[in-house]
C-alpha cells in the first residue's frame, strides 16, 4: 500500500429508530485513532444507518471491530422490523479504494477483518463482491435474500456455509456480509403516492437484475410515516449509468402509472463528478471539462505548489 492510502468503509447496521443506540455505535468508531469519520445517517422506515469511514487499513480495521462489539451488544434481530431487507446487527461493510491503494488491498482487509469479527463475536460472515470468490455469493442481494428470518434454514442448505464462523446464524446478531467493492452512491426517489405495487413496478424496470440498466439495483418499499412510497436503489457505476439517467426512466415510469416524483435523495456521501455530469447533461454544456470547476483548479494549483516547497518539482510555473 501507498504511504497516504485512503479506503473509504461503509458499513450499514440495522438501526434507525433509536438515536440513542445509534450516537453509542457511532462514538464507538469515533474514539477510534487513525479511523475519521466522515458521515452517519439514519432511516426510520428502512430502519437503518449507514456510517461513513474513512482512513488506513489499520485503523479501519479497528474501527470495524469497535463497530461490531457496540452493535452486536445493543440491536437484538429477533425484535427488529424495518422496510430494508437484513441479514445482520451489522448487514454489510464494504471496503472501497479511493488513492494509493488497490482493489486487492482492500479484498485483504475484508477477509482479515471478517475473520477477526467471526473469532471475536461469533458472528457468521459472507465474503461478497470482489472479495468472494464463489461466483454465486458475490451479489449482496443474493446472500441476503430470505434475511434474518430465513437465515437459519438458508445455512443448512448445500453452499451456504459461511467463509468464516459458526455455522448457525448468532442468536440476536445473524450474519454479516464483509467485502470490496467500487464506490456506489444510494440514491432514493420518494413518489406522491402510496401504493407500494407501483413503486415495485418502477423498480423492476430501472434494475439490471430484471432487464434495466447494468449498473442499478433497486426496490420498491413503503414510507409508512409519510404515507408514500419509494424506489430505493444502488448506483454501482454512476460513470456509466449516471443519476440523472436514473432518475428521468424512474419519472418517466411513473408517468405511467399517473403518479409524480415527490423529491428524490442521496443517503451517506457522493463523488463530485457525479453531480457534475448532472449539471453538464442537464445545461446541455459543450466542450466542458471539470478543469473548468473554479475548486478544481485552485486544488491543481495548491497540489503543484506544495510538490514545489517540498522540492518534488523544479519550478513554479503560473497558469
Amino acid at each position: 500500500m501507498s504511504p497516504v492510502a485512503i479506503i473509504e468503509c461503509v458499513p450499514n447496521i440495522s438501526e434507525g429508530r433509536r438515536p440513542e443506540v445509534v450516537e453509542r455505535i457511532v462514538d464507538a468508531v469515533r474514539r477510534v485513532p487513525g479511523a475519521r469519520l466522515l458521515d452517519y445517517s439514519s432511516d426510520a422506515s428502512h430502519n437503518r444507518s449507514v456510517i461513513t469511514l474513512a482512513g488506513d487499513a489499520a485503523p479501519l480495521k479497528a474501527a470495524v471491530l469497535a463497530l461490531f462489539e457496540a452493535a452486536t451488544g445493543a440491536i437484538d434481530l429477533r425484535a427488529h422490523t424495518g422496510e430494508h431487507p437484513r441479514l445482520g446487527a451489522v448487514d454489510v461493510v464494504p471496503f472501497v479504494p479511493i488513492e494509493g491503494v488497490t482493489m486487492q488491498d482492500c479484498v485483504a482487509l475484508a477477509k482479515e477483518t471478517a475473520r477477526e469479527v467471526a473469532e471475536r463475536f461469533g458472528v457468521p460472515v459472507y465474503l461478497y463482491e470482489e472479495a468472494s470468490s464463489n461466483a454465486l455469493r458475490k451479489n449482496l442481494e443474493d446472500i441476503r435474500r430470505g434475511e434474518f428470518e430465513g437465515l437459519a434454514a438458508k445455512m443448512a442448505t448445500d453452499g451456504w456455509a459461511p467463509d468464516f464462523g459458526p455455522a448457525t446464524p448468532h442468536p440476536s446478531a445473524g450474519a454479516s456480509v464483509i467485502g470490496a467493492r467500487m464506490p456506489l452512491i444510494a440514491y432514493n426517489i420518494n413518489l406522491n403516492t402510496n401504493r407500494l405495487d407501483v413503486a415495485k413496478k418502477i423498480a423492476a424496470a430501472v434494475r439490471f437484475s430484471s432487464g434495466g440498466f447494468r449498473f442499478v439495483k433497486a426496490m420498491g418499499v413503503t414510507l409508512a410515516e409519510r404515507g408514500i412510497v419509494q424506489v430505493s436503489m444502488n448506483l454501482t457505476n454512476y460513470e456509466k449509468t449516471p443519476i440523472l439517467r436514473v432518475f428521468e426512466a424512474v419519472k418517466s415510469e411513473a408517468e405511467r402509472y399517473g403518479v409524480s416524483v415527490l423529491e428524490s435523495e442521496i443517503v451517506g456521501l457522493v463523488p463530485s463528478a457525479a453531480l457534475v455530469d448532472v449539471g453538464v447533461s442537464t445545461l446541455q454544456l459543450t466542450q466542458f471539462t471539470r478543469d473548468q470547476i473554479l475548486e478544481t483548479r485552485l486544488r491543481g494549483e495548491s497540489e503543484e505548489v506544495e510538490k514545489w516547497k517540498s522540492g518534488k518539482v523544479e519550478k513554479w510555473k503560473s497558469k
